[in-house]
């Protein structure tokens, strides 16, 4: 249904005093579409007696306002002043004009599409809780309503299929309203006022509880919902249709549901994002002591419902067995939609009114993203059966389509501020503000963590974890979020950037895409995007040169070298390499970075004790039948056979990891470098201070003072730390307390002397190693000590997901069209 004209306001200008009467004609931008902006103009026109209409267009909000000078002047100050809380006013335009429609009283008109569209959806957001008290209120119509919402919450983007904001343009649009819903729609003193996803049971989307086959069971025919918990708390794997996709759920306290949910779903060590009832639960299984903790359950709250990465308590491995193993830190979320308060309100053994929600719950729900390893995540209700069979036991979905598919955001709290580990629902379609206008600019991002970037005007669009592009699913998701921010956004790309690897498929796609269109696709490098993306969103001038130290995994460097651990300068489309870390070889190439004690082999090989290799591993990795491996792999490496040499910060992590003997193989992305994170964590919270840094722990090549950083005294360090006697735990939290130590000193003193020598007074931080909040404090307080300002990643994350923004950024600044 598309916006009608709603009766006019009684008041018109014959009402007011005999003073001047002025007509202005008010253009709003920003975020002001499906917020409830033209309901709270319509009640403050009516509020000042003003005449007029307001209706929503390409543009955003467009108003015309009669009435008397003083009115109209305090109206268009309260526009920006009072706007709905999920509004995000940017500019409110106002010119002389004459009436368009001389009518009296005030109206909500027909919106207006049109090219060019400038404006912008909102995100998904948290039920309010005005409708939490709607939820809950016995004899309220819409008690116990999975799908109630109103202008102030609910979702938006993964229901919206174009702009302008209408019912007519969202998966709504089948659900037709009943009269009393659409009295409350027209009703200007209602919140639902113009709310596009009002409904209620009478004629809104359904719930429905299916077996695994596909077929209702009979024990949620009558009530879905508590026979979804009933599986739940029997040890049962639900598929549950949330806004932007299906969750796989099971008791997080059940360390055989865990243990299964696993099994199926093939993901043998990654942590599990848990779902708890609200803070008081949260503080039950992590730690939310201290300042940080305190922010962090702020950070809870708020509508967009991000997983925050929380520190664990003493009693969360306990608690949540098998959940997040190994780790300092688990991921957890506080409830968004309608239906994830009912199963909560269901556990808890439905209790009347909102009281409890006020107290600690016991149910805590795994809550991960519904797809079989390593495709896309699963929207359909046909597909959800079909693609999650053997995995699911159960399904709790509904009849309301989900447009495009957008997985949970994940942030994580350190000293500098909030940091995005993954950008998806709530936070897009969220743009990131520019300093500068330029060229419209689509970027396809890379291979893993892939996302997409729109840069129109003085905004940039990062699209929701698409992911790794390691199966045609993912890549066909690709596609599909590329067509569908383009269409949502009415953008027209002038230029085209992507990877520089020529066998992503995000380049194919994004060169293909170019061809077709007649328009440039520029190639621009993985480090430099990593540099480009903090200075585009810190508003760093393109003309103005900044330190960069990206430090990641491996990524394809200008030289066609893996790089990973790069000293470079950078000023907007210019990146030049200075120095990286000294080389380790891969043995085995890609499996290197698989099994850390391949990595161990290599240190000592580039420590010159190569010989050693067998008996080292023999006594770091007893019983792991890998002494036969490490003779072949000490002869791969003295004769130089697929051994490919690699800059990687990365690979240093995993070479310490392997040193220690901490892991010989890792089970996902990371996994050694953030179990060396959480050890380090762990020692320093015992110690209560971090550990010094080695002394001569690095070298910097002495042939030129921006040259190599060398960590092979450090290396060498760990190969002989004592780790097979006595307090093996202890040793190992303080090996890993000093390796992260001085690796940031070691980073900080290279930079150091790089500023210096080049005149420069910034450095940017950029790579998927700045999630390590440890080693980037520490190195913030090292770099801050030198007198260097620090520019951090904190609207895109600083790993491959940030590539697109700034390979967008990097190619806008291109000279060469």
């Amino acid at each position: 249904m598309s916006s009608a004209a709603v009766p006019a306001s009684p008041l018109s200008p014959s009402s007011l005093p005999a003073v001047t009467i002025l007509c202005r004609r008010i253009r709003v931008r920003g975020l002001v579409q499906g917020v409830g902006y033209r309901p709270f103009v319509y009640r403050l026109a009516f509020e000042l007696g003003l005449a007029g209409w307001v209706r929503n267009d390409a543009e955003g909000v467009d108003i015309e306002a009669r009435g008397a000078a003083p009115l109209v002047e305090r109206f268009v100050a309260r526009l920006r002043a009072e706007a709905p809380e999920l509004a995000r006013v940017e500019a409110v335009e106002v010119r002389e004009a004459a009436p368009e429609r001389g009518l009296p009283g005030f109206l909500i008109v027909e919106s207006r599409g049109g090219q060019g569209t400038s404006t912008r959806i909102g995100p998904d957001s948290a039920l309010c809780h005005d409708c939490l008290v709607d939820l809950f209120t016995p004899g309220n119509r819409r008690q116990g309503y999975a799908f109630t919402h109103c202008t102030h919450c609910g979702p938006r983007y993964s229901i919206t299929r174009e702009l302008p904001y209408d019912r007519a343009r969202t998966s709504l649009a089948p659900f037709a309203q009943c009269p009393a819903c659409l009295a409350e729609y027209t009703d200007p003193r209602d919140r639902r006022f113009h709310a596009e996803a009002n409904c209620c049971p009478a004629c809104g989307p359904q719930l429905a509880l299916l077996g695994a086959d596909g077929t209702p069971l009979a024990d949620g025919i009558d009530d879905p919902v508590a026979g979804a918990v009933r599986l739940l708390r029997a040890g049962g794997i639900v598929a549950i249709k949330g806004y932007g996709g299906f969750h796989l759920a099971c008791d997080a306290r059940n360390p055989a549901a865990v243990a299964e949910l696993r099994r199926r779903k093939h993901r043998e060590e990654k942590p599990f994002a848990v779902m708890v009832a609200n803070v008081a639960s949260a503080a039950a299984v992590a730690d939310l002591s201290g300042p940080l903790g305190a922010e962090a359950a702020g950070l809870l709250e708020l509508p967009e419902r991000s997983v925050v990465l929380l520190r664990k308590g003493a009693g969360t491995d306990s608690a949540l067995p098998g959940v997040a193993p190994g780790l300092a830190w688990i991921g957890a979320m506080l409830p968004y939609a309608p239906l994830h308060y009912l199963l909560f309100h269901a556990a808890a053994g439905r209790p009347a009114g909102l009281d409890w929600l006020g107290a600690a719950q016991s149910l805590v729900l795994v809550m991960t993203s519904a797809n079989p390893h390593g495709e896309p995540l699963v929207t359909g209700n046909a597909e959800a059966v079909q693609r999650l069979a053997g995995i699911a036991d159960a399904f709790l979905l509904h009849d309301r389509d989900i447009v495009i598919r957008s997985d949970d955001s994940v942030i994580r709290l350190d000293g500098g501020g909030v940091q995005f580990v993954r950008r998806g629902r709530g936070q897009t379609p969220r743009p990131i503000k520019l300093k500068d206008d330029g060229p419209t600019v689509l970027a396809f991002g890379g291979y893993l963590k892939n996302t997409v970037c729109v840069m129109k005007g003085r905004e940039a669009i990062l699209s929701q974890h698409v992911g790794d592009l390691d199966s045609p699913s993912t890549v066909a998701f690709l596609e599909e979020t590329v067509d569908h921010l383009l269409h949502v956004l009415d953008a027209t790309p002038d230029r085209v950037a992507h990877d520089r690897h020529p066998d992503f498929p995000s380049t194919r796609l994004a060169q293909a895409f170019a061809a077709a269109r007649g328009i440039p696709a520029l190639a621009v490098g993985h480090h430099h995007a990593h540099i480009a993306a903090v200075l585009a969103e810190s508003g760093t001038p393109a003309d103005h040169p900044v330190l960069g130290l990206a430090l990641d995994g491996v990524g394809l460097g200008d030289d066609g070298g893996l790089w990973g651990g790069e000293l470079l300068e950078v000023s907007g489309a210019g990146c030049t390499r200075l120095a990286g870390l000294t080389p380790l070889l891969l043995p085995g190439g890609d499996k290197a970075a698989r099994e850390p004690w391949r990595l161990a082999a290599s240190a000592l090989y580039r420590l010159g004790r190569g010989n050693e290799i067998a008996a080292f591993v023999a006594r770091r990795y007893p019983g792991q039948e890998k002494v036969e491996g490490a003779a072949v792999i000490a002869r791969m490496l003295g004769q130089g056979v697929n051994c490919p040499p690699t800059s990687s910060l990365g690979r240093l992590f995993d070479a310490a990891a392997g040193l220690l003997g901490l892991r010989a193989v890792q089970r996902f992305e990371a996994q050694a470098a953030m179990e060396l994170e959480g050890r380090a964590d762990r020692q320093r919270r015992q110690a209560g201070h971090a550990a010094a840094p080695l002394a001569g722990g690095w070298r910097i090549d002495a042939a030129d003072a921006t040259g190599a950083l060398d960590f092979a005294p450090l290396l060498a360090a760990l190969a002989d730390w004592p780790v097979e006697a006595g307090e093996r735990e202890g040793a190992l939290d303080a090996a890993a307390d000093l390796f992260h130590a001085t690796v940031a000193a070691g980073l900080a003193d290279w930079a150091a002397q790089a500023a210096k020598a080049r005149g420069l007074g910034s450095v940017a931080l950029g790579g998927g190693c700045c999630l390590n909040a440890l080693l980037v404090a520490d190195l913030r307080a090292h770099l801050n000590n030198h007198g260097l300002a620090v520019l951090e990643a904190r609207q895109a994350p600083p790993n491959d997901g940030g590539l697109a923004l700034g390979q967008a950024w990097a190619v806008r600044h291109h000279i060469h069209d």
